[in-house]
This record gives C-alpha cells, structure tokens and sequence, in this order.
C-alpha cells in the first residue's frame, strides 16, 4: 500500500506532484496508492512526500526494501519511508512534521540517502548517472524538468540524437505533455513518416524524403522520452516503437536504390551494394544480438572504444547523415556507395570487438566500463 503526504500545486510536465508519484508506485506493483489519510491500515506502507520529485528508481527500491527512511542528501530531512504498519503513524508524522529522523524510528529502521539506495548506473538507458531527488517548487520547475529529461535520455547512442536532438526534443516533449498527447500519439506520427520516407525516396525525391527521414527520427527521440518523464510507457508502445525502428531502415535503403534508377542514375552494382547495405544492417543486428547471448552486456557498452563507436556505427542515423551530405551535393548515387563501404567497415570493426570479448572472457566475465 502507498500513501502520498502533502499536495503540492506544481505540475510537472502536465501533472501534480502527487499523479506522479501515483504512476511511480502502481508501475512499480503498489496497487493501491491513495492521499494520506491518517490510517495504517493494518499493513505495511511506502509513504512520499509531494514536495520532492523522486527518480522512478529510488521509488522502485524504496518498495524493495521495507524498513527504510529516504532522506534529502543535502539537508538530512526524511523525505520517504518504507514501514511496517506499526510505524506507518510516526513515520508520516516524521514526514509531515520534522527535519530530522526521530531516534526512536532511527534505532528501528535504516536511514538511507538516494546514493546509498539506488546504484548510479542504469542498464535499460545505458549510462551512469545518480538518481535524482529534487525539492519541487515553482522557482525550480524549470531545472528539475531539464533534469528529469536529462535523466529519460541514453547515455549510448548515436550522434545526432546525443547531441542535436536534446534541447529541441525537451521542448517538444513538455509541449505533448501539457496537451495531453501520448508517447503511442508521436510513434503513430513517426510510423506515418516512415512511409512518406519510402514513397519519396522511390519517386526520387531525396530531399523531400530526408526532411521526412529526419523529422521521424526526432520524433523517434520524443516518444520515448514523453513516455518516461510522464511515466506512460507500456509494453504495447515498446514493441511499437523498436518494431518501427528494427524494419523500417532496409526499407529506406531498397527505397534509395530505386529513386536513383528513378532519376537516371542507377549504380553499376545495384545488386551488391544493396545487398551490402541490407545485409550488412542484419548482420549488425545480429551481431549485437551475439553479443548479449554470449557475454550478457550490451555490446556498445563494454568498452569506452564501444560507446564512442556507437555514436557513429553503421546504423540508422549515421547513415541518413552520409546520404543528406551527398544529396545536398547532388550526389545521391554516391552517398548510397558511401553507406554501403561504412556498413561494411562497421561490420568488420563489430567482429573485432566480438573476438576480442571472448578473449577477455576468458579471464572472467566482462563488465561494461560505466558499472565500474
């Protein structure tokens, strides 16, 4: 059971304090969450304070471990507690009246800050980075979103969605949020630029087709990150995102091959360099695949080299910039050769990094250098 102390006025991304931390719990199995009432209820009890903002993970951990009290790590006050229903009465009076953990409750129960209850690296977002807790008032609304939308960002991937997408993509997202447009709304609208994509990279038309391509993968960019800032992710949208950006890139590519024909400037090897280009995109998918079957770490995670490969490997977004420079230089047939050559040093660069693990593994299990 979970009782929510306090109800602070401050909407993030569109909702209160308390609708948020609502969501934190029941998708973590708190299926009953309701205002504090001033009863235990006979059970066991995860209470939270509405004038703080709560990284999901210090949430789900917190439910992980009863007999705990969270605190603020910079000014020492309880902030969050996990009870028995013995101590639910003096924990919410600790929340609601007191900076400090009473001694009694401090003999009984753990009192943790957020470092020592959640660990910094995040596996699913592929990054090290500490668990945020943040005091939630108005005059710091705009700095605690930015870093709430910080924190929904991965820490491996590709260039331009590190390092062009971040602050058009918060503006996007917080403006879906407070209309109310869900992260399945912006895939449903990237979906239909995937297609628009194909049919105008088919007629030939590269430009037109790039600017689709391109406003597809910043919208790729904003649905998952709608989706973790608001809390609304399900597994019906996770399917339909990756399952969009598995297939939809060979599409792209086969697309491309025809657009030149369309235009008078088919490649003298269509056959191989298509085949180069697709095949070279599943091989790649399967060898990162391999690579998680075989050493159970992602394989763009285990070495700095990895990481900083990826920002640039033969995926969907490096190649989309190979293609829009020969474009804008009138040279689309070329821009194709130039992904096929990169998908295939790419490739081979991967079955280096997969030989080389085994090797390590030889001497124990690998670890990605961001848990150490």
């Amino acid at each position: 059971m979970g009782a929510i102390l306090g109800d602070n006025p401050v909407r993030l991304w569109g909702m209160t304090s308390a609708e948020r931390l609502r969501r934190s719990l029941v998708r973590n199995g708190v299926r009953q969450v309701r205002a504090w009432d001033g009863l235990d209820h006979g059970s066991a009890q995860v209470l939270l304070r509405s004038d703080f903002v709560f990284d999901e993970v210090l949430v789900r951990d917190l439910i992980k471990a009863p007999g705990t009290v969270l605190t603020d790590p910079r000014s020492g006050e309880p902030v969050a507690a996990h009870v028995a229903a013995s101590d639910v009465a003096a924990a919410a009076a600790m929340l609601t009246s007191s900076r400090i953990v009473p001694a009694d409750l401090k003999n009984r129960l753990r009192v943790v800050g957020p470092a020592d209850l959640s660990s910094a690296y995040n596996n699913a977002l592929r990054k090290k980075e500490p668990p945020f807790l943040l005091r939630l008032t108005a005059e710091a609304l705009p700095r605690i979103e930015q870093r709430m939308f910080g924190g929904s960002y991965k820490g491996v991937t590709d260039l331009v969605t590190k390092y062009v997408w971040p602050l058009p993509a918060r503006h996007v997202t917080k403006l879906c949020a407070v209309l109310g447009i869900s992260p399945n709304m912006v895939t449903t609208l990237s979906a239909v630029l995937v297609a628009l994509a194909f049919w105008l990279f088919w007629q030939g038309q590269f430009l037109p087709g790039l600017a689709c391509a391109w406003g597809m993968t910043f919208l790729d960019t904003v649905d998952g990150k709608l989706a973790r800032v608001t809390l609304t992710s399900s597994k019906w949208g996770n399917v339909f995102d990756h399952g969009i950006d598995l297939v939809h890139p060979p599409f792209w590519y086969w697309a491309w091959m025809a657009g030149l024909v369309a235009v008078g400037l088919p490649l003298a090897q269509e056959g191989l360099i298509l085949a180069i280009v697709v095949g070279g995109y599943v091989a790649q998918r399967l060898q990162e695949g391999a690579f998680i079957a075989l050493f159970k770490i992602e394989i763009h995670i285990w070495r700095r080299f990895d990481s900083l490969f990826r920002l640039i490997t033969a995926r969907r977004n490096p190649n989309l910039l190979l293609l829009t420079v020969f474009a804008l230089a009138g040279q689309p047939d070329t821009g194709m050769v130039a992904v096929a050559v990169w998908t295939l040093l790419s490739f081979l660069v991967h079955m280096v990094q997969i030989v080389q693990a085994f090797g390590a593994s030889r001497r124990g299990p690998i670890r990605s250098w961001l848990a150490s």
